[in-house]
Formats: structure tokens, sequence, C-alpha cells
């Protein structure tokens, strides 16, 4: 058995299946069995009914998701609403073929097959859901593994989904490594759906190839902001603290690293740090909490060895850090004087921690932002919007907002770019494969 741990004390909360290869190669020959029948059948219903599962699934499992991640009840319940939002949406979408050359020439897309969609720890039901709606709407049916350390509400969700879906169609697989190693190379598996850090990724990958199968990577970011010259910070400071905190920091797309330009600087890092000393940090099960704890102990060690190296060699800690007693508490923080050589600012601190960098150029700011492996989102703010995309448009990033961040409608398309994605992620196409069929008449004698 695999135990769940409450962050926020550091304590056993249960136990779960740590499932193994034999577990594996059943939930692999459930989904391919009942493949053939659920490709052809019109799914618009089961996703439809999906989405109400997702609805009244959230006044009893938001707490546990809160219970095994940490975040406030809130964001929790704002989880489960926004996936069952996105069920709703897919069940809705079809995949037309399209007519080109002469008219005689269309392309279709036909489903892959059954998938492996493995999920991490920040956002376990938005993020298997974001897997689960398209890959149910193209026709393919899923075997699911979240996270070791989350694997509780996504164990007791998936039961309930499955209640509403054709046997076979859904299985959730809980377990640590090497499960995921096991899933991803078993030869029933047709497409593999990974979100989590970039070694990972590149061991999926690795396995991935020998069979040659269909491959989508949602991988680490180290999100951009920067900040024009003339912006006034008491505008944007809300909104930009929020974005690189929210869930506590740990969202693949938050703002990871600041870079104010000139006469921007000081008053941002006055800003930030002075919302960051409001911040309720506490318990998420408890009334008035604003930020929960980090969600486990390898990764409060690591924001806690980032934020002490950047101490180290020069940055300055205006506000937060690690806070005394049970669980993985750590306060915002705001790492003032923090430059491109620390750690904190060139690798994913994927916690509650801002190194903001002094710019005295915008050539120079956009290419320390672009100076990074990862390209998922970055975001450029300043009171002159038309100046702002235009220097929007420099970022080597997939997504890119203008005066706000992780803002992501469930119809805008999300790429990637450089080592932070690879296929293209979160739509119908992506969980299929096109055809094209020539039509012409019958020769004439």
């Amino acid at each position: 058995m695999l135990a769940v741990e409450d962050p926020a004390t550091g304590q056993r909360i249960t136990s779960v299946p740590n499932a193994g290869r034999a577990d594996v190669d059943e939930a692999v020959r459930a989904a391919v069995g009942a493949w053939p029948a659920w490709r052809a059948t019109d799914r618009h219903t089961a996703l439809m009914s999906c989405a109400v599962v997702v609805e009244e699934a959230a006044a009893v499992l938001a707490p546990v998701l809160t219970e095994e991640q940490g975040k406030p009840l809130r964001e929790a319940e704002a989880e489960f609403a926004k996936a069952a939002a996105r069920f709703r949406y897919f069940a809705r979408l079809r995949l037309e073929p399209q007519v080109v050359g002469d008219g005689r020439i269309e392309v279709h897309h036909r489903p892959l097959g059954p998938v492996a969609a493995i999920t991490p720890w920040d956002l376990p039901v938005q993020l298997a859901v974001a897997k689960l709606a398209p890959a149910f709407a193209a026709g393919n049916t899923v075997v699911l593994k979240p996270s070791p350390h989350t694997p509780l509400t996504t164990l007791h969700l998936g039961r309930m989904l499955a209640e509403v879906l054709p046997p076979g169609v859904l299985t959730v697989l809980t377990g640590q490594d090497p499960l995921g190693e096991y899933l991803v190379s078993h030869p029933g598996i047709r497409k593999i759906d990974f979100t989590g850090s970039v070694p990972t990724g590149k061991r999926v990958a690795t396995a991935a190839a020998a069979a040659l199968k269909r491959l989508t990577l949602e991988l680490g970011g180290n999100g951009p902001a920067i900040v024009l010259p003339g912006t006034d910070p008491a505008l944007i400071a809300k909104s930009l603290f929020w974005s690189a905190f929210a869930n506590c920091g740990q969202i693949g797309i938050a703002v990871k690293r600041v870079y104010a330009i000139g006469p921007a600087y000081d008053g941002i890092v006055e800003a930030l740090a002075a919302l960051a000393e409001k911040v309720v940090v506490g318990d998420g099960r408890t009334p008035g909490t604003q930020m929960g704890p980090v969600n486990n102990r390898s990764r409060y060690d690591r924001v806690t060895d980032l934020a002490e190296e950047a101490r180290a060699r020069g940055a300055r800690v205006v506000t937060g850090g690690r806070l005394d007693g049970p669980g993985y508490f750590f306060a915002p923080a705001i790492l003032a004087e923090a430059h491109d050589g620390m750690r904190v600012v060139r690798e994913e601190q994927f916690g509650p921690v801002l190194p903001i960098v002094r710019c005295s150029t915008v050539d120079e700011a956009v290419g320390l932002a672009n100076d990074s492996s990862p390209g998922s989102c970055g975001s450029v703010w300043s009171t002159d919007e038309q100046r702002g995309a235009e220097v929007a448009r420099r970022l080597e990033c997939g997504t890119v907002w203008v005066n706000e961040h992780l803002a992501l409608p469930l119809d805008e398309p999300f790429p990637g770019s450089k080592q932070s994605e690879l296929g293209g992620s979160g739509d119908i196409a992506g969980n299929t494969e096109p055809f094209v069929v020539h039509r012409h008449p019958p020769a004439r004698n």
C-alpha cells in the first residue's frame, strides 16, 4: 500500500493501492477491450454525465483534495468547477472532416486507442480532466495514473466517473515507481499524455520512442514576467503577486521570476513585499487561509535550499521563508537583488519564492527572460498595452500575456516552446491521427 500524507501536519492520512505490473496488464486489457465500442459511440451524453459527476463530487471530494494537496478549500472547489466546465466544453466539440484540394479530398481524424495519462500533484483534478475530456471526446480509452503525492482524490473521482462510463473506458491506477514505467512501456498503450518535470518527461519520451507511440509532454516552466518602465506598481501588484503565488506557487505556468526595468524596480519590490506580508498562511481547511503548505517534504526542502542559496549569494530576503511548527508551511518570499547566476532564477523553484531581477533596458530583460531552456509561459506588464504587446512578441514562450498571467480559456490552444512541451496538449486533434480519403467518380468505359 502507498501512504498518503497531509502536508499541513506531515502525518499519514490513509493509504491507497500500490499497483504493479499485473494491475497495469489488467487495466490495459480492459481499455483495449472497451475501445472498439467506445469509439463508435456518440459520446456527448457520457461526457455531460461526467461533468455532472464532477460537480456533485465537489462537496465530498474538495475537502479530500485540500487534505492531501494542502490548498485552501476554495481553491479545491474551484478545481472541481473548472474540471466540470471542461467536460461540458468537450462534450459539445466535434472534429468534422476537412475538404481540401478540388473538393474530392477529405481529411478525417480517428481515435488512437488506449491512452496512458500521468498527472502531477499541483492540480490533480483539473489536470486529470484536462487529459480525460479530450481523450474521451476523441474516442480513446484511458488508464490514468495520478502522482503518488496526491492519489486519493483522483482515485475516488475515477470510481465515480466509472459509474457513468462503459466498463474499461477509464481505470485509475495509484502507486509509485516503477508503476509509470510499466504503464508507458505497455504494448497495449497507443498514446502517452504526461505532465510533470523535464527530467521525468525525457524518460517518458525514451520509453515511448521504442514503439514510436504518440506522445504529449507538458513539462516544467520558468515563467518570466517583465515589468516595463513607467508601470505603476500599485496597478499591477496584486495581479502579479497572485500570478506567482496562487496554489502556493505550485503551478507550472505561474510567474517564477520577475525582471523589473529601471525605475520600476524598487516600487515593484516594495508593493509585492507588502502583499506577501499580509497573506494568511495556514491549514487549507481553516477559514480565512489564503495560502496552504508546500505539498511535500522534498519540495519544501528544495524551496528552502534555493532561498538560502540565493541569500548567501547576495539576494535580499525582503519577507517570507519557512515557518516553525508541523507541516510544510513557507510564507511567500520576495527576493530582491536576485540575479541570473542564482539557481532560484535559472531553475524552476515550483514553490512560494519569487526572485526579482533588476534590469537597465528592455533588451536586457528580454534577453535574460529568453535565456532559459523551458518556454511555457510569460507575461509583460505595462501601462502602454501596445508597447507591452510588442515586447510580448519577443518572448520565446508558447503563451504570453500582457498585464495578466494564468488566464487560459477552454477554447484557447496551449502551445509550448523549447523544453516545456511536445505534441500539443488539451485538444481533440492531439488525441487523434489524421487520415485522407480521395474520392473520384468511377471510371467510364
